[in-house]
């Protein structure tokens, strides 16, 4: 239990800054949320399995546009890209879509390749080119026989003029 307790305690003093840190000061951690008795929390270090999209409404976006163009002083921008948890290129990104100037240029686009109607010429076309493979191809196979018959008719016919010569 006296270990148990000493390292609750050490681990106490280093979240209060009581304990010396490596940035040199002893002020107490600072972060985003308090424990109790005023105590400093770490937030959990993982990292989600998969990162969840932000989708952005149009009416948000037109909101911070209003408000980037309201600001006139130097470093107002950055602060309120700060704030929103934003990049400029959303910005740029969202002043192009709104000189478009239709609301579907605002909204959310999905993601993914764009699916397509297959055309149905392609698929007659591929028929008929199916079909016209097949039809050469018996073509050939006739054209082949047809010589064939015209070589066995031939040695046919040599044998038969062949065999009239001797019997004459």
């Amino acid at each position: 239990m006296e270990k148990n307790e000493s390292s609750v305690t050490s681990d106490l003093k280093i979240l209060t800054g009581e304990e010396g840190s490596r940035r040199g000061n002893s002020s107490p951690v600072r972060n985003r949320t308090s424990g109790p008795e005023g105590l400093s929390v770490v937030p959990n270090p993982e990292v989600p399995e998969k990162a969840v999209r932000r989708i952005f409404s149009a009416e948000y976006k037109r909101r911070i546009l209003r408000e980037a163009e309201a600001c006139k002083e130097p470093g107002q921008l950055g602060a309120l890209l700060r704030r929103e948890g934003l990049y400029s290129s959303n910005l740029t990104t969202w002043r192009r879509q709104a000189e478009r100037g239709t609301l579907e240029a605002l909204s959310p686009k999905k993601r993914g390749p764009i699916k397509r109607r297959p055309d149905p010429s392609l698929r007659r076309i591929a028929e008929l080119e199916k079909e016209n493979r097949k039809l050469s191809h018996k073509l050939k196979q006739a054209e082949l026989i047809i010589e064939a018959q015209k070589k066995i008719a031939q040695i046919l016919q040599t044998s038969l003029d062949s065999d009239g010569e001797t019997n004459s």
